[in-house]
């Protein structure tokens, strides 16, 4: 994995309720981009050293404005389907 300062560490909830975390990498650990990396995480502000494990991902700035595009027309698009009735389901008993 390598990041350069100013992309995203995106770490995946390991469970359906937990949310995704990001932080901003303000310094990476080696010259190629390399772990650990220096990251100020979106949530509390915090910073932290971590080594990131296999549930996260480096994403560029550009790739963090597409995704949370496409997130807000997800949300868009359910939001209308509600509105319009299309949204209800069934639940089993």
């Amino acid at each position: 994995m390598q990041a350069r300062p100013g992309d995203w560490l995106v770490v995946k909830g390991v469970r359906v309720d937990l949310p995704e975390q990001r932080g901003r990498i303000v310094e990476v650990g080696s010259p190629d981009g390399g772990p650990p990396f220096r990251v100020r995480w979106q949530a509390d502000d915090h910073v932290s050293t971590i080594f990131p494990g296999p549930d996260a991902i480096v994403l560029t700035e550009a790739e963090v404005a597409a995704q949370d595009e496409h997130d807000r027309e997800r949300s868009e698009r359910q939001r209308a389907q509600r509105q319009a009735g299309g949204g209800t389901h069934r639940v089993r008993k």
